[in-house]
């Protein structure tokens, strides 16, 4: 797979999984498509470190990955209430 297949992949499994966590979480975001693709990112990314070193298996997971995008998501928020 070339590097740019790679980022296309990775952006679009981050806008599924940042849109799902934007869906489940109720309240205003006022932020963006690419922000969204940022959350659903790092929220996998985070969800496959803790299922690789805590839970000892291969692989998060849709669920899991939506579960930390919902956790960062609601850290941007507490983030932006509190300035």
């Amino acid at each position: 797979m070339s590097l740019i297949a790679f980022l296309i992949a990775a952006a679009a499994i981050g806008l599924v999984v940042g849109a799902l966590a934007r869906l489940l979480l109720p309240g205003p975001d006022p932020i963006s498509i690419g922000a969204t693709i940022a959350v659903g990112v790092l929220g996998s990314f985070a969800a496959g470190l803790f299922s690789w070193y805590v839970l000892h298996r291969h692989g998060a997971g849709l669920l899991l990955s939506v579960v930390f995008a919902m956790a960062l998501l609601g850290l941007i928020r507490f983030s932006d209430a509190r300035r």
